[in-house]
């Protein structure tokens, strides 16, 4: 049986809504002081009701975890510190926001809309396969916004039916939030995307002096099990490196990328595990000493180059 619903049971649904809303504001700053656009994005995260965190990534970013914790409506402060994140690379940041996405499951996800946020969030949007709203001026429910088009001269409304939306903020349309009465709790980010990045600054491929390289395809098949190499890596003292199609499947950062579009390397030995071979990665590691390839089809051209080869699954060698 139908029942009507009127005006105040609509809003009592959209209160409860709201209750279940959460939101993830990625800081933009520069490990000393939080950038002021942050604060106007935080204020919209704010209006979409639910819990408000925010995301500190960088190299010694404690002093601005500490300024956006007392920030008024922020309830938890996400930091992550590492030399990775120097810079504020899209690269770097991606896999940490979208670990830390894994973990939290956020409804929303947004940054301010400067180069910083215009940079990283469609990133992560394509990542995340959602569709990015972008320069959004008013917030009309937790699905609905407004924002500009035609270079300022006309306005959108746009609903999304994405389960993350993912949104920068043009800050002139909100007010900055308040810089003092709040008390929000700080957490550590991701572990498991700290130890990948850790590790791929400790001994990744762009080390200038290694006689062995131990590089990853996309026949790993994610991201973590990548992560399942690296203590191979560190006993056999290797730089680790991948291929453009384990790239491109985000399983690891593009500095790591060894091909034609990559890094040039020419090691004494070179392991390759799960790659195929194809013509662009090839051009990459040729002049490598010794090769050794593991794959499990026979006819993948890495063997054409390889000489030493073990047709096999690589999750069953033993």
């Amino acid at each position: 049986m139908l029942r009507a619903v009127n005006k105040t049971h609509f809003k009592q649904l959209s209160g409860l809504l709201q209750r279940f809303q959460s939101t993830l504001v990625v800081a933009e700053h520069n490990n000393d002081k939080l950038t002021p656009i942050t604060l106007n994005a935080i204020t919209a995260a704010k209006k979409l009701g639910g819990d408000v965190s925010c995301l500190v990534a960088g190299t010694d970013c404690t002093k601005v975890a500490q300024e956006i914790s007392k920030v008024l409506g922020v309830k938890t402060v996400l930091i992550a510190q590492n030399d990775a994140y120097k810079g504020s690379l899209p690269e770097a940041l991606t896999p940490l926001i979208l670990a830390t996405q894994k973990q939290f499951n956020f409804t929303h996800i947004c940054a301010g809309a400067s180069a910083f946020g215009k940079n990283l969030l469609p990133r992560l949007a394509a990542k995340l396969d959602v569709a990015p709203i972008s320069d959004i001026i008013e917030i009309k429910s937790p699905d609905t916004f407004v924002r500009t088009i035609y270079a300022g001269n006309a306005l959108s409304t746009v609903k999304s039916n994405d389960n993350v939306k993912v949104f920068t903020v043009r800050g002139t349309s909100f007010e900055p939030a308040e810089v003092e009465g709040g008390s929000a709790t700080s957490e550590e980010g991701s572990s498991s995307t700290n130890h990948a990045l850790i590790h791929t600054r400790k001994s990744h491929i762009q080390k200038n002096h290694y006689c062995l390289a131990l590089l990853l395809g996309r026949g790993l098949k994610s991201g973590d099990n990548f992560k399942l190499l690296y203590d191979l890596a560190d006993q056999m003292n290797a730089a680790v490196g991948a291929s453009r199609a384990a790239v491109d499947a985000g399983y690891v950062p593009n500095d790591m990328q060894v091909g034609q579009t990559g890094k040039i390397v020419a090691p004494e030995l070179y392991i390759a595990v799960g790659i195929s071979g194809a013509i662009q990665h090839l051009a990459g590691m040729k002049d490598s000493k010794t090769i050794v390839a593991i794959n499990k089809d026979p006819e993948a051209p890495i063997f054409q180059v390889a000489d030493y080869g073990l047709v096999a699954d690589l999750f069953k060698v033993r």
